[in-house]
């Protein structure tokens, strides 16, 4: 595997951006050993090197062109193995993008939300079980989870290319079904603004390994009892191709920067 410096973890129809690189090599995740198959729709399941801009400011990226759910079937360990495994290959910052709900009454699908901070209501955590210690610290500080200084990067970019950029708090559920709308409400009143089926997990992972985390979520729909429309998940890929040349521009802008 080829070394890397930023490494980007893309969620449900949120693949195109792999499409961006350059000098890229692709390898299917079940010819890596050891590593899960991406079963969830909207997720290609393929390791991908390549290079983001161009000389001076070229930088090398590891990208998960999908990414593995603990409702899947697999465990909170293998959930994180890519995020391990960009650790390994000299990542430092890792960007992790997701198809969110919005809780937030603010927001609207095709929306751009910087994760500012998440609650985990997944009941697990990869962490749990031996430490490591050759990987970071039993009990490692969550308090800046989703990088401040990448947030502050990451808005700068997005206003250079006039790209409204919130922020919002991550609420992890299970899933795989979609909420009620009692949660919904549940969700509002504990400080959600968006919710979904990923992300903190590698987020808890990225902070053990002392990796810098930024999280980047599309509304693709609005929760449950927000609308009278029930929500589908072809609904919500289409969105996230909707919105995939905003966030291909954004990604582009931004990885050099946080390369430096």
């Amino acid at each position: 595997m080829r070394r890397a410096k930023v490494g980007v973890v893309l969620g449900s129809g949120l693949g195109a951006f792999a499409e961006r690189l350059s000098n890229a090599e692709s390898i299917p995740y079940s010819d890596i050993a050891g590593w899960p198959r991406s079963t969830a729709l909207g997720h290609a399941g393929r390791l991908i090197f390549g290079d983001v801009g161009l000389p001076p400011s070229k930088v090398p990226v590891m990208l998960m062109a999908g990414r593995f759910h603990l409702y899947e079937g697999y465990s909170p360990q293998q959930v994180v193995v890519g995020i391990r495994a960009m650790k390994r290959q000299g990542v430092e910052t890792v960007i992790l993008t997701n198809a969110a709900g919005g809780v937030n009454l603010a927001y609207s699908p095709g929306s751009l939300i910087l994760i500012s901070d998440h609650i985990n209501l997944q009941g697990l955590n990869p962490l749990a079980g031996p430490n490591d210690d050759a990987l970071g610290p039993r009990f490692p500080d969550m308090s800046d989870a989703y990088s401040r200084d990448c947030r502050r990067i990451a808005k700068d970019a997005a206003a250079k290319l006039g790209i409204s950029l919130d922020e919002g708090v991550y609420a992890g559920l299970l899933g795989p079904s979609y909420e009620t709308p009692a949660e919904i409400r549940y969700l509002r009143a504990i400080g959600a603004d968006l919710v979904g089926m990923s992300t903190v997990t590698e987020a808890i992972a990225a902070n053990h390994l002392g990796m810098r985390c930024l999280g980047i979520s599309t509304v693709t729909n609005m929760a449950a009892g927000v609308t009278a429309q029930k929500i589908n998940h072809e609904e919500v890929l289409e969105t996230g191709r909707a919105v995939r040349e905003k966030l291909g521009r954004l990604l582009e802008a931004l990885i050099p920067r946080l390369a430096e």
